[in-house]
């Protein structure tokens, strides 16, 4: 645990909820042990829709769509999200839940293994979102920064691992310890990468927001001006 719970359970209390269809969709995801995000990443993230505009959008994990339609329900109306999803069994879940909001028309899903859409992708993004394979994240971050506009945001859910990074490398078990390895690798390159300025939060099991800072013209190639 990262926040203590009775300050989590307080914070949470606090929350005005969302839509009515994403109250119930909410409900049938957990009911299923499906995981959505978290109502604390839910506020954060309507305020971060609020304060950027974004008007693209990349998501790195639908799930069944939950995330995709809370940043649909409280961005810019001619808000377009891009998501990406492997999990076979949920992608026709998303498709049913977007179509029932009706929200097909600004999403667009691509299904298969995000590290190969990843490459594929052209154009640019301003907001990205990462709630995927968390052992992933530090092999996706060259075409995730490729693809975030200047000045665009990077959020990467559930980087601390219930607080689990913070632990020495022996107590950890084992059957973890790869995805240990790869999250701390990939929380010092944000924070050290001269691309990127990372603030990294307590905020549910742990965010990242990144953004990407503007281009230098003094310091650029010519094929990038």
């Amino acid at each position: 645990m990262i926040v203590e719970e009775r300050m989590r359970i307080y914070i949470n209390s606090l929350d005005p909820g969302n839509t009515e269809f994403l109250e119930n969709l909410e409900k049938d995801a957990l009911s299923s042990g499906v995981p959505i995000i978290r109502r604390e990443m839910q506020s954060f993230i309507k305020v971060l829709l609020a304060v950027k505009k974004p008007k693209r959008i990349l998501e790195v994990g639908t799930a069944v769509g939950f995330s995709t339609l809370l940043m649909c329900e409280y961005g810019l109306p001619d808000l377009e999200i891009t998501t990406i999803e492997n999990y076979e069994k949920r992608i026709p879940v998303a498709k049913e839940n977007f179509l029932r909001a009706g929200r097909n028309g600004q999403i667009t899903l691509l299904e298969g293994d995000a590290g190969q859409i990843l490459k594929e992708l052209e154009g640019k993004y301003d907001l990205i979102f990462m709630d995927a394979a968390k052992g992933q994240y530090i092999h996706w971050l060259e075409d995730v920064i490729r693809l975030l506009a200047p000045e665009g945001i990077l959020l990467s859910d559930n980087v601390l691992q219930e607080g689990e990074l913070i632990e020495s490398h022996y107590l950890v078990e084992r059957r973890n310890r790869t995805i240990y390895k790869r999250m701390r690798e990939y929380l010092y390159t944000l924070k050290h990468d001269k691309r990127l300025m990372t603030s990294i939060l307590p905020l549910g099991d742990g965010a990242a927001l990144s953004i990407k800072m503007p281009l230098d013209p003094m310091t650029m190639d010519k094929e990038e001006i």
